[in-house]
């Protein structure tokens, strides 16, 4: 009952307190405006707070209320439109006559409407709550900030069933940021990151409320600090904090970037302004689900959060945690026989992640749990604790290290294999088919080249044979004999006697010893030389052939290098045959030859 009335007389409090300001707050009428480098700002009665631009970034505004005169990167307490694009300083906020708030450039072109209630806005005030409210032409309330939170709450305001929180990017940028609370139309309190469904899995801190009297809980705030939630029937069901001085200070709550949620209080005095966090939902910011985004993982090193990544992955974003890590090698798959990658195991002790197995086996040894891991084409990571080996896949979510933990995390990674290490199959892979093309065809060359080579050599011999040969008639049998030259001219005795000479050469008087037959031997002068010409020629030929036959080696040995990469295309072995490209000496086959 106590409870009861407590509660009944906090809200009355605040209600008349909401009235008492509505009735002397500043009135902003129709065709008021605020510009970023101008008046860039409406002020409540007190001057606590103000409803217009603040800066973020260089020369980029947004559009929200704030604690005037305090350091902005606490004191922002709500943002219009806060997933827009900042807004340059050559825009105007209007409260146009046709009862619209809106952005305008200096060109009187519209942007944007600001805010978009119901009716037509009549007028606007910017309360000492922190309240931004806008009234039609009754003066009737038709739209307020304390309905829309972004990432806070303040003293009067509540959170509401199914009504969220979200946090900031960033301290400095107000957009939509990774985590939410949400009150939940169950009666919890629940935060979870924004991308994740609202499960108990993905939740990382919970009010647990939900009893039969859980039904339209809210989350409130009172002037002095106290926080709690509170259901229709007026009775406090918990409190998250017990209340403190309020004697010139002013409480606020926020969902901060990093996901936790705190309660910060404010000092009014005048004889300066300072900030303080009194309470939050946890001390430990390795708490937060998704504080290292995807595979990374969360430690504390003296009370701070880092964020570190398994072996072989890296940052996605260095110097943005929350973006998470990534692997830092293209994967390949493991049923390939030819891969040019090989898969390793790290390990990471005291090291948790979701746990979403698809296989668990029961081994004896973390070893045999790595193996099982390594030899498994699916396996991308694996967990052991307590004889249990559980394998995963990624992504890996919500990583964080703790001490107290037995678990031992194996990650899978890989690294480009050697060249020295590479296996024969990898090694016979370099001949691919185009390179054993060009090999064949200059490997036929080269044979081609030698059968040349030995076909022009014969002829040559032929030719010479048969010019030092000479014809005569046999005497005995009638048939055509032949005699060498050093015969003849032992015959004539030195071509000495002569007896004739034709236009084709001299004739001699000669005997044979046998039997002391005369004879007479011409000797072919002019056709001597035209042979000598006709065999000169082919020596000529034979010659080409030998520069052509060189050509073919060469090439070939430049088509049987072992580099595949140095080999000839066959483009450029044409060219070389047809001597339209010079050909460079080949490199060493040492070690071609060596292999051989």
């Amino acid at each position: 009952m106590a409870n009861f009335l407590f509660s009944l007389l906090v809200l009355l409090s605040a209600k008349y307190i909401v009235t008492a300001q509505q009735k002397v707050s500043n009135s902003i009428r129709q065709s008021s405006t605020l510009t970023p480098t101008g008046n860039s700002s409406w002020l409540s009665p007190s001057g606590l707070f103000a409803f217009g631009f603040y800066p973020q970034g260089n020369n980029s505004y947004r559009v929200g209320i704030f604690l005037a005169g305090l350091p902005l990167n606490k004191t922002v307490v709500w943002t219009a439109n806060r997933d827009d694009p900042p807004i340059s300083n050559n825009v105007t906020l209007r409260l146009t006559p046709d009862g619209r708030l809106i952005l305008q450039q200096q060109s009187q072109v519209a942007i944007k409407d600001v805010l978009t209630p119901n009716h037509s806005i009549s007028s606007a005030s910017m309360l000492d709550t922190g309240n931004f409210v806008l009234y039609d032409s009754n003066q009737k309330m038709i739209w307020q900030s304390f309905d829309h939170p972004t990432d806070a709450i303040l003293p009067g305001q509540i959170l509401s069933q199914d009504q969220v929180l979200l946090s900031s990017m960033s301290e400095s940028d107000y957009s939509t940021g990774l985590f939410k609370l949400k009150m939940q139309s169950d009666g919890n309190l629940v935060q979870h990151p924004v991308d994740a469904f609202d499960s108990p899995e993905n939740a990382y801190c919970y009010s647990a409320t939900a009893t039969e009297d859980g039904v339209n809980v809210t989350l409130n705030l009172d002037p002095d600090g106290h926080l709690y939630l509170l259901n229709n029937s007026v009775t406090i069901l918990k409190n998250l904090t017990a209340g403190f001085s309020k004697t010139r200070r002013l409480y606020l709550m926020r969902i901060d970037f990093d996901g936790i949620f705190r309660l910060y209080s404010f000092s009014l005095d005048n004889k300066g302004n300072s900030s303080s966090i009194v309470w939050e939902s946890s001390g430990n910011r390795c708490d937060v689900k998704g504080i290292c985004g995807l595979n990374g993982y969360c430690t504390l090193y003296d009370r701070e959060p880092k964020c570190e990544c398994p072996p072989g992955f890296d940052y996605v974003s260095p110097g943005n945690w929350l973006a998470g890590c990534a692997r830092n090698y293209t994967a390949d798959s493991c049923k390939n026989k030819e891969q040019r990658i090989q898969y390793r195991m790290g390990s990471l002790e005291n090291t948790l992640w979701v746990d979403v197995p698809y296989s668990v086996l029961k081994m004896k040894t973390r070893e045999e749990c790595k193996t099982a891991c390594l030899e498994d084409c699916n396996c991308e990571a694996a967990f052991y604790k307590d004889g249990d080996c559980k394998k995963q896949v990624l992504p890996l979510r919500y990583g964080r290290r703790l001490l107290d933990e037995s678990n031992t995390a194996y990650i899978k990674w890989a690294q480009p294999v050697p060249e020295k290490e590479a296996p024969t199959d990898l090694k016979t892979r370099k001949i691919k088919k185009p390179s054993l093309d060009i090999l064949i065809i200059c490997v036929s060359l080269v044979a081609l080249a030698f059968t040349v080579f030995i076909i022009s050599a014969f002829l040559a011999y032929r030719h010479r044979s048969w010019a030092s040969k000479k014809i005569l008639v046999n005497r005995n049998l009638q048939l055509m004999e032949s005699f060498t030259y050093a015969q003849l001219e032992k015959v004539t005795n030195g071509f000495q006697d002569e007896i004739g000479r034709g236009s084709s050469g001299t004739v001699y008087r000669g005997t044979f010893n046998l039997n002391n037959q005369a004879v007479a031997v011409k000797r072919l002068e002019n056709m001597v030389a035209e042979g000598e010409k006709e065999f000169q020629n082919e020596l000529s030929g034979v010659e080409t052939d030998m520069i052509k036959f060189e050509r073919m080696v060469k090439v070939g040995l430049w088509c049987v290098l072992d580099e595949p990469s140095i080999r000839p295309s066959m483009k450029k072995v044409l060219l070389l045959l047809e001597g339209t490209v010079d050909i460079p000496p080949p490199p060493s086959l040492r070690s071609y030859f060596t292999a051989i």
